[in-house]
């Protein structure tokens, strides 16, 4: 009876945390469709209210890096309970905001909480759950990644259209109560007896060089950006990036640990994996406007196309642990990555003329294997991960997850202007200009393999319970 009491309450906590991670990453999107008419409630263009977009992606990249040492400062369960309430308040000030100032400075709020909502919450579920629940426990915190971006233009859209673009904030605020909460009851706190101390330097370095980053590859993606610009960014990213990692590998207690990345299985999901977060990120930028602008479908009928691929993605959760204790992490990720890289490929064959059962049943399998992908990567990588480096893996993966994703859109914009502009000139992007797109990121997708073959047999085996 209390083994099973405790394998119930470490599925709980996972759910919960679940919930707060699908209103951070629901949030991070939801705007998009609602611009225009913020736009006029504020006065301002809707190009202006892309500052509320890019202070939200800049706030999570210098306030990640902090998050490992202010669980250990703070506890785990306070932290998380306090990114919760500040998000919520963050949401009800955007609600509330009157002028883009007012909305902007909301919009860093809800950066902050955000940026210690999600790795001290994957530490909490790493920590909490035993080994044989840690795959189910992964399969709930995949989901929310997943679903949140394809759903978030949808309601945004829905609410900005039915109703005032301020319920898009306000409905955050009775989740957040509830998760607060519930967190209370149900988690327990973790705090270490000597916290390190603050690495200032560290922060410096690491914050100034994800917000150059960031800044430099958001910047690809917008149509009339300076190239000049975004490549001196990007220099200056990777210099302070350089001297970053000097400074982590010399500090006795450093903000940003790369210990972590000592361990196989975390290095190799890390590595491996980012080729398929590059390509399933890009895909997911590529692929609304290839619906709308290749193909002319409206935004609405273009989002309930996106909307089809969380099918695909909720439903892994149903064979997920089946599918891993059959045949083992290593083979799995070996052939979910061809999965990718085929489901790639086959949305760059898409054409408008397809019937809507045969377009519907290439977004389910893409978004099968991607959910299929990071339910496997998010559970092997914390794998052999000891209690005492929890903190520092799951910083680095988000901090990861985050410069990939950037990469990724700034990659595909790219590739876009270069296919728009070949011939010496620059033409209206057409059907064909998103394949060739398509086609190059099936390509990075296969990278992933070459990687994950490098796994040992038997990684993960304590979990799956199958030596691949």
């Amino acid at each position: 009876m209390r083994e099973a009491r405790a394998n119930t309450y470490s599925l709980r906590i996972p759910l919960i945390v679940a919930c707060a991670f699908f209103m951070e990453n629901l949030d991070s999107t939801v705007i998009a469709t609602a611009l225009p008419q913020m736009s006029h409630s504020f006065g301002e263009s809707p190009v202006a209210l892309n500052a509320g977009v890019t202070v939200y992606m800049l706030t999570l990249a210098v306030f990640i890096p902090l998050s490992a040492w202010v669980a250990d400062r703070f506890g785990t369960r306070n932290v998380f309970g306090a990114a919760i309430l500040l998000f919520t308040v963050a949401s009800t000030l955007c609600g509330l905001s009157r002028s883009l100032p007012e909305f902007v400075a909301a919009r860093a709020l809800q950066g902050i909480g955000g940026a210690m909502m999600v790795p001290v919450g994957r530490i909490i579920v790493v920590r909490s759950a035993p080994k044989s629940e840690m795959l189910r426990a992964m399969a709930f915190l995949t989901w929310p990644a997943l679903v949140g971006p394809i759903v978030g233009p949808s309601v945004g859209g829905f609410i900005a259209t039915y109703s005032s673009w301020r319920w898009i904030f306000y409905m955050n605020v009775p989740t957040g109560i509830l998760g607060l909460c519930l967190v209370a009851r149900c988690f327990s706190n973790e705090a270490p007896a000597m916290p390190r101390a603050f690495d200032t330097w560290g922060f410096l370095f690491s914050s100034t060089a994800l917000v150059s980053l960031m800044w430099g590859l958001g910047s690809l993606a917008q149509e009339n950006a300076s190239g000049a610009a975004s490549v001196m960014m990007l220099l200056i990213a990777t210099g302070v990036g350089l001297a970053a990692i000097r400074h982590m590998r010399t500090r006795a207690h450093p903000l940003i640990d790369l210990k972590p990345f000592r361990i196989p299985t975390f290095y190799e999901t890390c590595l491996g994996g980012s080729f398929s977060r590059l390509a399933v990120s890009a895909s997911l930028f590529v692929l609304p406007l290839m619906f709308q602008i290749g193909f002319g479908l409206s935004p609405f009928a273009s989002g309930l196309l996106m909307l089809v691929g969380a099918v695909g993605s909720l439903s892994t959760k149903a064979i997920a642990i089946a599918v891993v204790r059959r045949f083992g992490f290593r083979r799995v990720l070996i052939g979910n990555s061809a999965l990718i890289a085929v489901a790639i490929l086959l949305c760059g064959c898409l054409t408008p003329e397809m019937p809507n059962a045969a377009l519907s049943a290439v977004m389910i399998l893409c978004g099968f294997s991607r959910s299929l992908q990071f339910t496997c990567l998010n559970t092997l990588g914390f794998a052999d991960v000891p209690h005492e480096r929890v903190g520092a893996a799951s910083m680095l993966t988000s901090m990861l997850q985050q410069i990939v994703m950037g990469i990724g859109v700034g990659f595909a914009a790219v590739l876009l202007k270069i296919t728009s502009g070949v011939g010496g000139g620059t033409h209206a992007l057409v059907t064909s200009d998103f394949r060739y797109v398509l086609v190059s990121l099936a390509c990075i997708a296969l990278f992933a393999v070459v990687r994950f073959v490098r796994l040992a047999p038997a990684a993960g085996a304590e979990i799956s319970g199958r030596v691949a």
